[in-house]
């Protein structure tokens, strides 16, 4: 995943959910470290809670590793002992309508901001813990 995305347009019938169960503001520039929507799955119910990006793994004694822990890479998500617990029983998807990539221009990067053909919302694979 990328260091920023956007979520401005709550379509969420994709993921076999009903309305926003809470009140949302279209956001442009979200960040780690901010309370995003996720969906988790609950007793086989699709569920959207509103959880802090960037995971902190039980184990942490500081919240602030979690603003480094934001990206995973699939090869080594099961041999990374930040990653391995939530792997396997903590998945979720982190819904977006777009992300960010930057290119270098000069001395200078130029956001580029990536959505579907459609504009609609999809989901990044992510991990919770707590």
């Amino acid at each position: 995943m990328c260091g920023r995305y956007s979520f401005s347009e709550p379509n969420i019938e994709r993921f076999g959910l009903g309305q926003l169960a809470f009140e949302f503001e279209p956001r442009y520039n979200i960040s780690p470290s901010q309370t995003v929507p996720v969906v988790i799955q609950q007793n086989g119910v699709n569920r959207i809670l509103m959880l802090r990006w960037g995971l902190i793994p039980y184990w942490a004694k500081d919240v602030s590793i979690g603003n480094r822990l934001i990206n995973a890479r699939a090869e080594t998500l099961e041999e990374k002992p930040s990653f391995r617990k939530s792997l396997v029983q903590k998945r979720c998807l982190v819904l977006a309508d777009g992300f960010y990539e930057w290119k270098t221009e000069g001395r200078f990067k130029r956001p580029y901001r990536f959505t579907l053909q459609d504009g609609g919302t999809f989901g990044f694979a992510g991990l919770w813990d707590s």
